[in-house]
């Protein structure tokens, strides 16, 4: 059954070619007047710049990186093809958010203007702009993914089968790795600057000047723009090609480890190319009516996600079954149930982000009521919420694994329910890509709307937009966290793996009274914590930088409030560059540095209980930090649509300032733990050769 692995590039290309059709779809509609073309003009210039300056600082790290990745395979520490594999997974992550940021900046004056025909095609406009980054991302992964597959399959051609597979995946967890440190630049730098220019703008803007949001008056509202495209769209692009792939390569390691061979690391792909086209075809059920309601919306992007995922469940069990074979045998229908669970987890997990997030619930709506008494209220509520939010996440992800792993005979093969819960994660991922870059582009519209002057009517239809794309994205770092807490523990179980195969002898030790264990332990549970500060200072710095800006720009530009000055907006949009391209580099370096620190002196074990604390505490973080930030940003629209007194009033002042702390933890931290946490296992299965020899235990 080899020959159904074809069906992985074959939907790569399926997937190309449908980004590039709906791109040209979008490309077709109007801009809109000339003022609209301007404004869309500078945002997109601003967005080239900032990438072209943050991907000339990345290529610097990995071409240091891949310098040493050839000198530990020169010395027989890595396989080989480790450092190409790392590079071509950085360089498709990275061309991921590129591609998507490029049709984001091209579509956001084109929803404005569809918006001024109706909210359905406002929303088609945005929608198709977002999935094409979703279809770009799962075509270019499974690209990468099938050309390596198939060049290593032709060069160890000569070795058993057993041996063939073991090195051909062993190969591909360093694509991941290259993934996932392009990932974590991508969103810890484009995440500073978009929420440094986000704070800036409200703080000066809206609450010191009493000017609406994205008023043209504003100095940092071009900043403001362009961050949601450098952060939300080719960051979040970066963060999705790198959880998609993730959850495939740890999945396909698993499936040597459980004796599947080559029908365990075809299932993974398989699946991921079906998730595709029944995307492709959900992207059609996508669709609402006029003055339609928050909750209408949901159901117009959530119908396209049923379907999709409907198709996969009946598909996924006649792929298990047949392509399992004889090899999986009697577990083929485990396999399945653990495919479903993933799903099933990862359809809840969307539905209670939903809840938590969406001013269509009570949480929200309950949140927004505490503004009535100040910004101190407003941001007590929002931490408890969040907080509160992360229960049901982790009961889910609970069950999943506990079932994913009994399901594919955990019982009788530890592997074996290592590969189910592997599975679980691939499943989770492979309908959810498309909406997660529809809200920027309807954020984008909104601006372009409000500078542009256009009708009142049109703001009110792209913020409606917004307001949903506020919820999908919370829903979509939902999936990406959730199944980022089920890809580290395959990739954990990778690890061990791996130091078994170099060191066949080695007993692990991994009680929890083991001094070793405890101590990584700890130290794992507080790099998330260490990871946060860090970014979040960065966002705190950068956005003071702004503030300073914008007031200057005020007192010294003469006419500037009246509107017969233009303000600087360059200057806002360089000072968040400098600062995004400085901050985000400790931070990023967090996850490559700590496995060989931990395994120097802790050992191998150390470096196990590292992994383990990272994922436990990394996993409830993220969850909390995106769904009070997403909360946060839902009470204040749902203020500005004229509850508690509306724009302008002391309550809407006061979610203002719950909005401004809740930024970034939403969009700078929140989403990049995930990153983190797979990064730290990726980096200690990619250097665990060089941790065995230096180590002191």
């Amino acid at each position: 059954m080899e020959w159904i692995t074809l069906l992985a590039p074959v939907a790569s290309f399926a997937a190309l070619l449908f980004a590039y059709s709906l791109a040209r779809k979008v490309i077709r509609h109007s801009e809109g007047n000339e003022l609209m073309k301007k404004i869309s003009g500078a945002i997109r210039k601003g967005a080239n710049a900032y990438l072209k300056r943050q991907y000339s600082g990345i290529a610097i790290f990995f071409a240091v990186m891949v310098v040493v990745l050839i000198i530990l395979a020169a010395f027989g520490k890595l396989p080989p093809f480790t450092p190409f594999a790392f590079l071509t997974g950085g360089f498709f992550s990275g061309l991921s958010g590129f591609i998507g940021m490029k049709i984001a900046t091209a579509a956001n004056s084109r929803t404005a203007n569809a918006a001024m025909h109706s909210l359905n095609k406002g929303l088609r406009v945005a929608f198709s702009a977002g999935a094409v980054m979703g279809f770009v991302v799962v075509g270019l992964g499974l690209f990468d993914l099938s050309v390596w597959f198939y060049f290593l399959k032709f060069w160890y051609r000569g070795l058993e089968s057993s041996q063939q597979i073991q090195s051909i995946t062993s190969a591909m967890l360093t694509f991941g790795m290259g993934a996932s440190s392009m990932a974590l630049f991508a969103r810890v730098g484009g995440g500073i600057f978009t929420k440094a220019a986000d704070v800036g703008a409200d703080l000066v803007g809206k609450v010191e000047a009493g000017i609406p949001e994205d008023d043209p008056r504003n100095p940092a509202v071009i900043a403001d723009n362009v961050g949601d495209n450098v952060g939300d769209v080719a960051g979040m692009g970066a963060d999705l090609y790198e959880s998609y792939v993730g959850s495939i390569v740890a999945t396909a390691s698993l499936a040597v480890a459980a004796g599947y061979g080559f029908n365990g690391v075809a299932i993974p792909m398989v699946m991921a190319a079906i998730g595709i086209l029944a995307s492709i075809i959900g992207t059609f059920f996508v669709s609402t009516k006029e003055s339609a309601d928050q909750k209408t919306l949901l159901s117009a992007l959530r119908r396209g996600v049923w379907v999709s995922g409907l198709m996969i469940a009946i598909i996924a069990y006649p792929l298990v079954y047949f392509v399992g074979g004889n090899v999986i045998g009697a577990n083929r229908t485990g396999v399945y149930v653990s495919v479903l669970t993933g799903l099933l987890a990862g359809i809840m997990i969307g539905y209670f982000t939903e809840y938590f997030t969406s001013d269509s619930y009570g949480p929200t709506k309950n949140l927004a009521s505490t503004a009535l008494t100040g910004p101190a209220t407003i941001i007590i509520g929002g931490l408890s919420l969040g907080m509160l939010s992360t229960t049901i996440p982790v009961i889910i992800v609970g069950i999943s694994i506990f079932v994913s792993y009994y399901a594919s005979g955990g019982a009788a093969n530890f592997n074996a329910g290592l590969y189910g819960i592997g599975l679980s994660a691939v499943g989770m991922l492979s309908t959810t890509l498309a909406t997660d870059a529809y809200g920027p582009v309807a954020d984008n519209a909104g601006g372009i709307a409000e500078m542009a002057h256009l009708d009142k009517e049109v703001r009110v239809r792209t913020d409606a937009l917004d307001s949903l794309g506020n919820t999908t994205a919370a829903t979509g770092k939902g999936f990406a966290i959730g199944s980022a807490a089920l890809t580290a523990l395959a990739l954990i179980a990778s690890y061990i793996d791996q130091i078994k195969i170099l060191k066949p002898d080695y007993q692990f030790n991994l009680s929890i009274t083991n001094p070793p264990v405890l101590i990584g332990l700890f130290i794992g549970g507080m790099l998330p914590f260490l990871f946060t500060s860090l970014t979040m200072n960065a966002v705190g710095r950068a956005a003071m930088s702004i503030v300073m800006e914008v007031r200057r720009q005020f007192r010294e530009i003469k006419g500037l409030m009246s509107g017969s000055a233009e303000p600087d907006y360059a200057k806002c949009v360089s000072i968040c560059t400098k600062a995004a391209q400085k901050e985000m580099i400790l931070p990023a370096l967090l996850a490559i540095i700590f496995p060989i620190i931990v395994g120097t002196f802790l050992g191998v074990n150390g470096v196990a209980g590292l992994l383990a604390g990272s994922t436990s505490s990394g996993f409830i973080l993220a969850v909390m930090m995106a769904n009070s930030g997403g909360a946060w940003d839902n009470a204040k629209k749902y203020i500005e649509g004229g509850s508690h007194g509306g724009k302008g009033s002391d309550a809407h002042k006061a979610a203002v300032v719950g909005d401004t702390v809740g930024v970034p933890f939403k969009d700078t931290s929140g989403p990049s733990i995930n990153i983190l946490i797979k990064l730290l296992s990726m980096a200690s299965i990619v250097f665990a050769s060089l941790i065995v020899t230096i180590s002191f235990m």
